[in-house]
């Protein structure tokens, strides 16, 4: 114990911290200049303190900006904000992936009391954050978009979202990192799908979802938890609360037949109106109680190498 909590001081040192505000009183005005600004691969955790305003700006974070981390004032008023989508962007089949508000491709991010939006409405696809980094915290954090509103990504890529509210339209969580979603709110505006996972087929978990709450908008009746992008999805719901947009069903094959062979849509302890496991389709799984004791964030997130990182 006493080595893990050295490893876990290590990890959560302090180290140069510096304020962005808008009105000139911090050390950068804008949070990409302040990002910009700093160190590659730096030795030890530097912080960038956001002071609330809504800044409209594209954030990316480089994978040489390691152990940074973005803590802002307050989740509902510190609001990163954009507006790009498909069609806009115009980059092809794949304008997707240009269009996120805030980009994080550096390992050991940490992110705090922020919102991140993409504004473009119900335009299709316009992501607002997209992760592609090992490590990486989001805790009390805010996203607010429609069609793929948070994308996860990068083989072999662990992430931690505590405490956040992530709300969309159609696939609004999708991607192939292996993603925990702990004491979260999902909440959906409108009938479609809430994940879209392409879990690699080696991968030991994909998208985990511990004590969250399945929400949605009044008009929303219909909502599936997820259908599979790729062949070898994982999605698995532990100890979840369901409201009853969720459909009986469950889960959606996309099309996709031999994916009832090969994803992984299971269960544990759902509740709520929409959490019944009687009408489920039979290819997704009610976890044993020796199979859910798997999924929780220590077996999970746990790595010799690095320790309680998800304490950050």
């Amino acid at each position: 114990m006493v080595c893990a909590l050295l490893v876990l001081a290590s990890i959560v040192r302090a180290g140069p911290s510096f304020v962005v505000a808008q009105d000139g009183s911090g050390d950068f005005n804008t949070i990409q200049g302040a990002i910009d600004a700093m160190k590659s691969f730096p030795p030890e955790r530097i912080t960038i303190h956001v002071r609330n305003g809504t800044y409209n700006e594209k954030v990316v974070v480089p994978e040489w900006n390691t152990r940074l981390s973005i803590v802002g004032e307050d989740a509902s008023g510190t609001i990163i904000s954009f507006d790009d989508y498909f069609a806009r962007v115009d980059r092809g089949r794949n304008s997707t992936f240009f269009t996120p508000t805030m980009q994080v491709d550096a390992d050991d991010f940490v992110a705090r009391n922020l919102t991140i939006e993409n504004t473009a409405g119900a335009v299709g696809q316009a992501v607002a954050l997209a992760v592609n980094a090992d490590r990486a915290v989001f805790r009390k954090v805010r996203l607010l978009g429609n069609q793929d509103t948070l994308y996860v990504t990068g083989d072999g890529n662990r992430m931690l979202f505590d405490e956040c509210y992530i709300e969309g339209t159609t696939d609004f969580i999708f991607g192939g990192a292996s993603a925990v979603f702990r004491s979260c709110t999902i909440h959906s505006k409108a009938d479609s799908y809430v994940t879209a996972a392409s879990t690699p087929e080696h991968a030991e978990f994909g998208l985990v979802f511990i004590g969250t709450r399945l929400t949605a908008s009044a008009d929303v009746k219909a909502a599936y938890l997820g259908r599979p992008w790729r062949r070898h999805a994982q999605t698995v719901f532990v100890d979840s609360i369901m409201g009853e947009h969720i459909v009986p069903a469950g889960w959606h094959n996309w099309g996709k037949v031999e994916a009832e062979k090969t994803a992984l849509y299971a269960e544990y302890g759902s509740s709520g109106p929409g959490g019944d496991p009687a009408g489920r389709v039979s290819w997704s799984r009610q976890l044993s109680d020796s199979e859910a004791a798997r999924f929780n964030i220590e077996v999970l997130l746990g790595s010799e190498s690095h320790p309680l990182w998800w304490m950050r």
